[in-house]
Parts: C-alpha cells; structure tokens; sequence
C-alpha cells in the first residue's frame, strides 16, 4: 500500500514538473507598463536618497 501512494505521488510530481512551465504566458502591455513605472520609480527613489545624504553630509559639523 505504501509503494503505490509514494510510486503514484512521484508520478504526480513528476507530471507538475513537467507541465507547469509551459503555462507561463508571455507578458502584456499593461504588465511592461507597470515594469516601466516601477523602474522610473526606483530610480526617482536613488536620487531621493542621494540628495538626502548629500544635504545631510553638507550640514553635518566637520565633514565641508
């Protein structure tokens, strides 16, 4: 009984690993545009963060 369940499990795996990557679906247009974004805003955050420092290292005692 155990040899069928753990024969018929690896089975069932083996089937997902094989099946499961052809389901992937190619990007669309409303997913590249949220990529867009999210890179515009990842990079408007760096300038952020670097400005910040910038005006933390100018008004920090000792370090001009």
């Amino acid at each position: 009984m155990k040899l069928a369940v753990i024969v018929s499990t690896a089975l069932v795996m083996g089937a997902l690993f094989v099946a499961l990557p052809g389901c992937e679906q190619q990007k669309g247009p409303a997913e590249n545009a949220g990529e867009t974004i999210d890179h515009a805003v990842e990079g408007a955050g760096q300038k952020v963060e670097q400005a910040g420092d910038s005006v933390q290292d100018a008004t920090t005692p000792g370090k001009n």
